[in-house]
């Protein structure tokens, strides 16, 4: 059996039951057909950046999902570039890619592990940026109707971390709800000119104003140093740096209704997240509860030595190891603040 650990960033999780690597789309949908037709419970993983396996393992089919490349349909500059793309491709190839040909609007996504095909269910963000902001459609295949599906961007509910597909869940073998729709590639409508900076902390690496525009190719770099600060670059072929040992950010940053956020101390962080709604920040309230950077050491599962939004695997760690410490951040938090955190990677077999 494969252990679901070398699939993951976080490089844990016990082996899995079955596993099909599928490197076409008919490969993809006919093993996820396969697995549905069987009543094997299903389990899809591409880049293994945002999961979190228990370690018993999984108990049905994996699909690893190795589809990759691109096609561009138009590039213009009133139409923008029109580029489809395999869900299996990596995410952060496709933000060289766009760098590199003029494409804007996800340079300030650069250094995020992971597929494309992730990227609009959890609609990944940093720096400003958004996927929802350039998705023009995803298709799909929906396993309830077994059949080809595309949404429209306007269709796919995108929200902060979240979006209908990521929403849509249903039980097809067993208890345990699985995604409906498997994304199968992504089109994007890229402008032919660098998005404005629209992050604080960004704009200050630039030495611009927020608001202003920078070339893509230097926000790339500033956002690629940034990242490597906190630990958030990932590559596969390093295994020495263990802050890379991670899922990237394991809490979203809580969304509190006003009321919520007024209890929250004065100098707590606060942003604009609806009507009637405040996003605070994670970071700030795992620090200010006293867990602070490297909590946990010498481990096996610390938070980040670089930022304390990272809980990673120092070599020996567990999954159980990671949830028990992922719960007693939450709790303090909890206990401190009166927020309850949310974690960010899909948890496989487990819960906090």
């Amino acid at each position: 059996m494969t252990s679901l650990a070398d699939l993951t960033t976080l490089h844990v999780g016990g082996p899995a039951r079955h596993l099909v690597e599928v490197t076409t789309e008919t490969e993809l949908v006919e093993a996820v057909a396969a697995a549905d037709a069987a009543g094997e419970p299903l389990l899809l993983v591409a880049g293994g950046s945002n999961l979190l396996v228990a370690d018993d393992g999984f108990p049905g089919t994996v699909v690893h999902v190795a589809t990759r490349g691109f096609s561009v349909a138009s590039q213009d500059a009133c139409g923008g570039g029109i580029v489809t793309v395999a869900a299996g491709h990596r995410f952060d190839d496709l933000v060289a890619t766009a760098v590199e040909r003029g494409w804007g609007g996800i340079e300030a996504l650069s250094g995020i592990p992971g597929s494309v095909g992730a990227t609009p269910v959890q609609n990944v963000g940093a720096y400003g940026q958004e996927v929802a902001q350039t998705v023009e459609t995803v298709r799909t295949f929906d396993r309830v109707e077994r059949r080809q599906r595309t949404f429209a961007a306007a269709e796919l509910g995108f929200g902060y971390r979240t979006s209908l597909l990521k929403r849509s869940r249903v039980a097809l073998a067993g208890p345990h709800a699985e995604s409906r729709y498997v994304v199968l590639d992504v089109t994007f409508q890229f402008p032919m000119r660098p998005a404005p900076v629209r992050y604080p902390e960004l704009a200050r690496r630039l030495g611009v104003e927020v608001g202003e525009v920078a070339p893509a190719r230097a926000v790339r770099e500033a956002v690629l140093e940034l990242r490597a600060g906190k630990g958030m670059v990932w590559d596969p072929a390093d295994r020495s740096d263990h802050d890379t040992w991670s899922a990237g950010s394991f809490f979203t940053n809580p969304v509190l209704s006003v009321a919520d956020a007024d209890r929250l101390p004065a100098d707590a962080p606060r942003f604009p997240a609806g009507e009637g709604l405040v996003k605070t920040s994670a970071a700030w309230l795992i620090d200010r509860a006293g867990f602070g950077k490297g909590y946990g050491a010498p481990g096996p599962a610390t938070l980040s030595t670089k930022h304390t939004l990272a809980l990673t695997n120092r070599g020996s760690a567990t999954a159980g190891d990671l949830l028990a410490l992922a719960r007693t951040v939450a709790d303090g938090v909890e206990q401190r603040f009166g927020v309850r955190l949310v974690n960010e990677p899909v948890l496989v077999g487990a819960s906090l």
